[in-house]
């Protein structure tokens, strides 16, 4: 096969399973409804963090993704690292996460109703791909919630468009986190600022994890978004 035949990178697409796709309301109760996209950690699956939903606001309609790639008893959005490099949680390629993302908005693209708005939650893996879908589509989604998580090493061309609309991000992690490498985090410090409205909290002791105080801030925040989007706030 010649190389003009040839996948490039960013040509890849990561396509989500449509079946397992948990959901907090049933197709006929979806439309004229915000959309709360909830993208779990790696080696989870789909209902790890779907089982927040009884503590989080009643407005949107929750959808909890798995994952496209197997990674040992559960999923992953992108390979820990780079290919041929050691091991980093903190450090995927940019088309992996090109790829997990694309997936994310094609499978947003294919809705049979579009909603109103679009949130994104995410935890560790979750959160860097909250970011990530952000500087893809960055018209497309209201804010986002990054737990844990960090982002992309790679510029990417969605990033001035992100520092024009400075959505409101959530960003929590612990200070005992031992799977976040410092130079994600001090990366993740540096680039939030510049392309967000950010609220950035640090929980003292707290480790790869999501605390009581954590969550609470988290539905502090997603309250104070729906009421903006409602006009209420």
């Amino acid at each position: 096969m010649g190389s003009s035949e040839e996948e490039t990178p960013t040509e890849r697409v990561e396509a989500i399973d449509r079946d397992a796709v948990l959901w907090s309301a049933g197709s006929a109760d979806r439309g004229d409804r915000p959309l709360l996209l909830i993208l779990h950690g790696y080696g989870s699956h789909e209902g790890d963090l779907f089982s927040l939903a009884p503590h989080l606001p009643l407005q949107p309609v929750l959808a909890a993704l798995r994952a496209p790639l197997s990674a040992g008893p559960g999923w992953a959005w992108f390979p820990i690292g780079a290919a041929g490099a050691a091991v980093n949680p903190g450090a995927p390629s940019a088309d992996a996460l090109t790829a997990a993302a694309s997936g994310v908005l094609a499978w947003l693209d294919a809705l049979p109703e579009q909603p109103t708005s679009v949130g994104l939650l995410g935890f560790s893996q979750g959160g860097a791909m909250a970011l990530q879908l952000l500087r893809q589509a960055p018209d497309r989604f209201a804010f986002a919630v990054q737990l844990s998580g960090f982002v992309g090493r790679a510029e990417h061309p969605g990033d001035a468009r992100l520092a024009e609309l400075r959505l409101p991000v959530f960003w929590g992690r612990g200070t005992a986190d031992p799977v976040i490498p410092r130079d994600a985090i001090e990366r993740t410090q540096a680039w939030l600022p510049g392309h967000s409205t950010l609220t950035e909290r640090i929980y003292e002791g707290m480790g790869h994890s999501i605390s009581q105080a954590e969550l609470g801030e988290i539905v502090d925040f997603l309250r104070e978004r729906y009421a903006e989007l409602a006009g209420t706030a």
